[in-house]
């Protein structure tokens, strides 16, 4: 019981402060292989240098540069997805609006959104508005549908990846 009351008190400091809780969730060790070689198999391809693959199996976001067929993995992040009542879309789509945040109307903010497809962004974990961390959990089926990033890496796509971008989700 002592066990549990630790473990129940250090997810309410996580989710409740100022940290990020991600999922303990240990990749292959091959996985950056099998996802190069993936996306260079699928005949993907994209109007710009970058691609990004979305892999809601595993919680990842890959982001490739380079041509069709000759993608070179060059960023990935854990990410959290679509809970199963608001799933994340599946399919090909392409980054549209960019912005710095949203939400503050509703009471917390989100940080640095990309658009892959209508309502659905990448974007940072959620924060109040006193820029504390409201839900930093990453690896987990929880948001609305959008893909939650840390805040840096949600800013990285934000600044590098241009319009038109193809996001291919899994």
């Amino acid at each position: 019981m002592a066990f549990y009351n630790t473990l129940k008190n250090l997810y309410n400091k996580i989710i409740f402060s100022k940290y990020i809780l991600t999922h303990n969730y240990r990749l292959p060790s091959n996985y950056n292989d099998t996802s190069t070689q993936f996306v260079n198999n699928s005949n993907l391809s994209s109007s710009t240098k970058y691609l990004i693959c979305v892999d809601t199996k595993n919680f990842q976001v890959n982001i490739f540069s380079g041509a069709k067929n000759n993608w070179i993995l060059v960023k990935n992040y854990i990410c959290s997805i679509g809970k199963p009542s608001t799933p994340t879309p599946l399919g090909t789509f392409k980054v549209g609006a960019k912005g710095y945040s949203f939400g503050e109307n509703h009471g917390y903010v989100c940080y640095y959104y990309t658009q892959f497809k209508g309502n659905y962004l990448f974007h940072s974990i959620i924060y109040n508005l006193d820029n504390t961390v409201r839900d930093g959990r990453l690896g987990f089926k929880i948001s609305n549908g959008c893909i939650r990033l840390a805040k840096v890496n949600a800013k990285w796509i934000y600044d590098n990846i241009p319009y038109g971008t193809t996001v291919y989700i899994t």
